[in-house]
């Protein structure tokens, strides 16, 4: 087929666009024809957080991109869905995962439309982690314009299932971040990030937002058990949040001598160092619907501890390739002790790669392309 990517690539950096490459990358090696419609404008400077939109990471190979969308001017919306719209396409996957996006990706999907085409809705999150006005409105119009929808946790599809009664909506999980190189023995890892061979370590990792619970985290080190037993915390992630409440909670605990702080973006060459070093890798999130991380996890073969919030825990059978705990500091602490005083690394990592199956590539491309037929 001549399949359309619309979503964000190369040079747009994180791990939507990242996922957008990995997909186009399989589906050309599976002999269909890609190509990715991504943003010239993805977001205006003031919406956006951090210090830059861009990667300096050389682009995927094989890849063709067009950054042609603005994400805030109609009439380009208007102009490149004209343009594509007579184009042999017979499959358009768009990528949908926040509800500003709505207006323009929803006009898109319908200068598209034609007879014998298809157009798919590849859907991270129907409600937003952060609520604004008019989210619903900007959804619904999206889903207005699409046939059909794949969503990525069962927490999703709920979500599609109240804003679009009716649409077909297929469910297949997150699969396997494997574009970030090979694991790195531990040893290495920690090597290149100048940490002792012999440590305790934890990972955060990822932009740190307020829904992502670090404070939580921060919190759980307030526990003398974990200082007492050694464990030390990486935190590898860009601030999207304010700095200061954080910083506050290290001051107001006495945690900077058990901290690791790479408050920075991780360029897509050192993931594999910070995975590597982590013993345990801890989502605290207060909201989730799935998440990358884990999947970046699982590629790594790191055990996990998430919270019992949306789509998180269908991933991580608690116990075996990792915790589900409550969303408090407490419970946080208490399974982070027990992974280390009783020695569940092993088992867990043989629990993350049995696990590891499900998530794969070809049942992925699969289910994505049974909601394109």
């Amino acid at each position: 087929m001549n399949i359309l990517i619309v979503g964000p690539a190369h040079p747009l950096r994180g791990g939507i666009a990242a996922l957008n490459e990995r997909l186009a990358q399989t589906l050309a090696q599976a002999g269909h024809e890609v190509e990715i419609l991504s943003f010239s404008l993805q977001y205006p400077g003031f919406l956006f957080p951090g210090t830059s939109q861009f990667t300096t990471d050389p682009p995927p190979p094989g890849l063709r991109v067009r950054a042609r969308l603005n994400s805030i001017n109609p009439f380009n919306w208007l102009r490149v869905g004209w343009q594509y719209r007579h184009l042999p396409i017979d499959l358009v996957i768009i990528r949908f995962w926040l509800p500003f996006m709505g207006p323009c990706l929803g006009t898109v999907a319908r200068l598209l439309r034609r007879p014998g085409r298809r157009i798919v809705a590849l859907v991270d999150n129907a409600v937003p982690h952060e609520a604004r006005p008019g989210d619903r409105w900007f959804t619904q119009y999206f889903l207005g314009g699409c046939q059909g929808c794949l969503a990525m946790s069962r927490a999703v599809q709920a979500d599609l299932a109240r804003l679009a009664p009716g649409k077909p909506t297929a469910y297949s999980p997150h699969p396997v971040y494997d574009s970030y190189g090979d694991p790195l023995p531990k040893a290495e890892a920690r090597q290149r990030l100048q940490l002792p061979a012999d440590g305790r370590y934890l990972l955060f990792f990822g932009l740190i937002r307020a829904y992502k619970g670090l404070d939580l985290l921060l919190e759980a080190f307030a526990d003398g058990r974990l200082k007492a037993a050694g464990v030390r915390l990486i935190v590898a992630g860009e601030y999207y949040d304010d700095r200061a409440k954080y910083e506050a909670i290290i001051d107001r605990l006495g945690l900077a001598p058990y901290l690791v702080l790479a408050t920075h973006f991780i360029p897509n060459g050192q993931v594999a160092w910070y995975f590597g070093a982590a013993d345990l890798v801890v989502q605290p999130y207060r909201t989730a619907t799935q998440s990358g991380v884990t999947q970046i996890g699982y590629h790594f073969g790191k055990p996990m501890l998430v919270t019992d919030t949306g789509g998180l825990a269908e991933t991580i059978p608690h116990g075996r390739a990792g915790y589900v705990v409550p969303l408090a500091p407490a419970a946080i602490a208490d399974a982070i002790l027990d992974f280390f005083e009783n020695n569940r690394e092993a088992a867990m990592s043989q629990g993350v790669a049995e696990e590891k199956v499900k998530y794969s590539w070809p049942t992925f491309i699969g289910q994505l392309l049974a909601v394109g037929q």
